[in-house]
């Protein structure tokens, strides 16, 4: 007689998280690989992680004081599951141009169960922020529209209020299993550069910048506070404070 086959559970949430504080890679002049700084991830029993880096400097292109990625997820009494991730990066500096006191980057994903036994997951991004960010020597101000996420609890909504904002001329991208787009809801600075309405900003001699990034998929969203494309003098792409979280139940 065969053995018996073990007996799956009738139910099991999946825990995802995970973050770094800076991560890049420098062609030109000087070719060098950052790897990424004070990254963890969550194991999906949940639980918590934590990583944390001080006092890091990589020649002449990058550094910080600090920088630390916390990832936790639990189940509450009520039943809800809550999965969770907070970034931040203390007294950034990249080639002398980007600067900022702190930026925080912070992602929470909630489950709970509908009555016919469906999850619901919500993600908010409440809490990051840019603390004294200068770009060129210029201070910049940056408001984030966290109603985008905390207004728009299901992806469906989310694809549907982001393909809107096509027609404002702010940043988006709709594809069939994912959306692009920026949290930015305004930038207030004298830097030259500045498009208004996509809040990309284009700073001579240097590259480009995207500040707040998401890219949405069902159940899932991964937010850059900064993405760099580089050109010239110097060749490089480099993020800064990147997190992807979500949650998954079985079956």
């Amino acid at each position: 007689m065969p053995p018996a086959k073990p007996k799956l559970p009738d139910s099991r949430f999946y825990f995802h998280a995970l973050g770094h504080a800076l991560s890049g890679e420098f062609r030109r002049p000087t070719p060098r690989v950052i790897e990424a700084q004070a990254a963890t991830s969550l194991p999906t029993m949940g639980g918590h992680a934590r990583s944390r880096v001080e006092n890091f400097s990589v020649d002449h292109l990058a550094s910080f004081k600090a920088a630390d990625t916390h990832v936790s997820g639990s189940r509450q009494e009520d039943g809800t599951l809550t999965t969770h991730v907070t970034t931040t990066i203390d007294q950034l500096n990249i080639l002398d141009v980007i600067t900022a006191d702190r930026i925080v980057l912070r992602l929470t994903a909630e489950h709970k169960q509908r009555k016919q036994g469906k999850p619901v997951g919500h993600i908010i991004a409440l809490g990051s922020h840019f603390d004294r960010l200068h770009i060129a020597g210029y201070e910049v101000k940056v408001t984030l529209r966290h109603e985008l996420l905390i207004e728009n609890d299901t992806y469906d909504k989310l694809r549907n209020k982001i393909a809107e904002d096509k027609d404002s001329g702010k940043i988006a991208r709709v594809g069939d299993e994912s959306v692009l787009c920026s949290l930015v809801e305004k930038i207030e600075t004298k830097l030259p550069g500045v498009d208004e309405e996509t809040h990309l900003i284009s700073v001579p001699h240097f590259g480009r910048v995207s500040l707040a990034e998401i890219l949405v998929r069902p159940g899932s969203i991964s937010a850059t506070m900064i993405r760099l494309d580089l050109g010239s003098p110097d060749d490089a792409t480099a993020v800064v404070a990147e997190a992807i979280v979500n949650g998954h139940p079985w079956p």
